[in-house]
Order: structure tokens, then C-alpha cells, then sequence
């Protein structure tokens, strides 16, 4: 297997509003705990959107983003446990990158290294020496192998890209929140998070799935394609949630908009309910009153991501369901295309981009 080169190529984004660019850009001085891959697929995420827009803060330009990678690794530092990761492995990629891993730390001390205060990100973040974190719109990446995961054989590539950030978003607060045989589930949103989730929900056994959409154009998806038991159509029926009040116990929100009804989704639960917030708008939540609350003990939260040893589970969990995200395929170079077609809604339900130099198995 050939060396990686020493200067990657990527889609670099410069500013807020130019389309990406293909140029070189430094990864990070490699270590003998990190690995180089090949990138042969990258999924399309809404945070690479809100990202390269700024939408979230000023961005760290030039950035190139793609937290759901998939390649084949090429080279291995020193101090890599070979048992875990060896060349020529087909590997994935999420959101995180490092985290800080000390003993004394109360989020990496008990695994859950996604919520460390001193986390780096897959990209737009910079790791201790000050070198920047660049993602997977590129060739090569580049990074710490603790956060770096086999993937299951019975997986494709396309397919199993969307799993490392959009799969785990929504599996983890399932798994934290119960999901699972006697509960019921809503899941809200039917894009590359929703479908995920009411994909999850279903390999998880819950009793109950219901889809919420605003209109009734991916009903038939939801249904019969998807499995959920049941959907809601929140712009068509102005009773919606007196009709479905009490039927929730769980509640995963994938919506990133500041406009969403909250106070009539809060009405769906069940007393003790919870409402996991996934989704991450640009603008504040919509507000809601303290009954909403009280009258029914409900638990208003978020989630971020999920841990390394979530992922684990979620991979296999999807591997041993033979859950596949709906994906489609775009070569890489029309990066910028795919980006207007995803802003534009025509999604269904998760573009991956494919490096055209790719020769990998699946």
C-alpha cells in the first residue's frame, strides 16, 4: 500500500459565502498515537453546513469539514495498538477527534469523552500543539486513533457513513432516554437524523414509532419503507396534539429550526416524559410556558454525539440488524452541488460523497 502523502487535498472552505475549493492544506504533525486514512466516502451533515456558513460562531477558516468519514487506514503511529487498528483496515470517523482522556477528568474517567471539556473536534477545532483539525471533504485525514473504529464487514461504505455522526446522534439519547420494548417513541423530522432515528427505534424494539413531519409528503417513506407504526402531520391537522396528547414516552427532536411548535411536541408525552433536543438551530428555541412542565413532569434535554464505546455498540447494532441509512451517492468534486441540494430539501436521506480514486472493498 502506498505511503499518504505529506500535504493533503481537500474542499476548502475560505469564507462564509465562496463554494469550496480544491487545494492543499497541512493536516496535523502525525504522532505515535495517531493514523492516516484514505478517504473513500464522507457523509453530508448539517453541521458542515452550519459550519461553513458561521452559523454557529465565526468559523476557524480555511476549514474543511465532513465528520462522517470513511476510509481505508494507510498508516499507523507507534504506540497504536495493532489489535485495533492496522493498515489496509477499513475504518470510520465522527464528529470527535480527541479529548483530553486524563483520569481526573469527570466526563473521559467514565466514558464519556463527548461531553469532555476539552474535546477536539473532527474539524473546525484545533488540538493541543495549536494544528488545526481538518475533516473529511478531502483525500486524507488525519488523527488521534482512539477515535477511530472498525467497521462491521456486512456494512457498505456509503451506508455506513452516515452511522459515525447522524446514527450515533440519535442512538445515544435512545439508549440513555429507554428506548426500547413497552415504550413509545416520537421521532421529529424526516431528514438524514430523522430517518436514522425511527431506523434505531425500530432495531431497538420499540412498541411504538411515530413519525412527525410538518406535511405528509414522506409518509408513505415513513411507513413503508422506514417501519414506523404511525405519523403525524403537524401543518395539515390543527389537532394534532390534543388528538395525540399522553402517547409519548420519548420524544427525539432532529429539527434544527427556531420556529418548531415546542409547547404542542411537550403536549405528545406522557407524564415523566422526556424531550431530547438534537437538532442545533442557529437561533434560540421557542419558548414555552412553566404548565408545560409541571402539569406532567417532563424532562426538557439534549444530547450531543455520542462516546466512543456508544459507537461501538451503534456499529454493531447496525450490523447485526443490517441497518442501512438511506443514502445517495455524489462524487466528491460536485461537493458544491450536493451542498445546494441539500439546503434545497432534495435529500432522501443522507448525499455521500465518494472519492473517485476510491478502490475499496464495498
Amino acid at each position: 500500500m502506498a505511503s499518504p502523502p505529506s500535504t493533503f487535498h481537500g474542499w476548502v472552505a475560505h469564507s462564509a459565502a465562496a463554494p469550496l475549493e480544491y487545494t492543499a492544506f497541512e493536516p496535523k504533525p502525525f504522532t505515535d498515537t495517531d493514523v492516516d486514512i484514505r478517504i473513500t466516502h464522507c457523509g453530508i451533515c448539517g453541521s458542515d453546513v452550519h459550519t461553513m456558513r458561521s452559523g454557529w460562531g465565526p468559523t476557524d477558516y480555511p476549514c474543511v469539514v465532513g465528520h462522517e468519514i470513511i476510509g481505508i487506514v494507510e498508516r499507523v503511529g507507534s504506540q497504536v495498538d495493532l489489535q485495533d487498528i492496522n493498515v489496509g483496515d477499513r475504518v470510520g470517523v465522527g464528529p470527535l477527534s480527541m479529548s483530553c482522556l486524563r483520569s481526573d477528568c469527570d466526563m473521559c474517567s467514565v466514558g464519556r469523552e463527548n461531553y469532555c471539556a476539552r474535546q477536539v473536534g473532527t474539524y473546525n477545532s484545533r488540538y493541543p500543539d495549536g494544528s488545526k483539525a481538518y475533516g473529511g471533504y478531502a483525500t486524507h485525514w488525519r488523527g488521534p486513533a482512539r477515535f477511530v473504529f472498525r467497521i462491521p464487514d456486512v456494512l457498505p461504505s456509503a451506508e455506513a457513513a452516515p452511522l459515525l455522526c447522524g446514527g450515533l446522534t440519535v442512538y445515544s439519547p435512545l439508549i440513555r432516554y429507554g428506548a426500547g420494548p413497552g415504550k413509545s417513541v416520537g421521532i421529529i423530522g424526516m431528514g438524514g437524523l430523522g430517518h436514522l432515528g425511527i431506523l434505531f427505534a425500530k432495531a431497538l424494539n420499540c412498541d411504538r414509532v411515530v413519525a412527525i413531519s410538518r406535511t405528509s409528503s414522506k409518509r408513505d417513506d415513513a411507513l413503508n419503507g422506514l417501519g414506523a407504526d404511525a405519523f403525524i402531520a403537524t401543518d395539515e391537522k390543527n389537532d394534532w396534539a390534543k388528538t395525540n396528547s399522553r402517547t409519548l414516552d420519548l420524544i427525539i427532536c432532529t429539527v434544527s429550526s427556531p420556529n418548531m411548535p415546542l409547547a404542542q411536541y411537550l403536549r405528545l408525552l406522557k407524564v415523566d416524559g422526556t424531550f431530547v433536543q438534537v437538532g442545533a438551530p442557529e437561533g434560540p428555541l421557542p419558548a414555552i410556558r412553566a404548565g408545560s412542565l409541571i402539569q406532567k413532569a417532563v424532562k426538557v434535554t439534549g444530547s450531543s454525539i455520542g462516546s466512543p464505546s456508544e459507537t461501538r455498540a451503534m456499529l454493531e447494532l447496525a450490523a447485526q440488524k443490517r441497518l442501512l441509512p438511506w443514502v445517495q451517492k455524489r462524487p466528491m468534486h460536485e461537493v458544491n452541488a450536493a451542498l445546494k441540494d441539500l439546503e434545497a430539501g432534495k435529500a432522501r436521506y443522507r448525499y455521500v460523497l465518494v472519492n473517485e480514486m476510491d478502490k475499496a472493498r464495498l
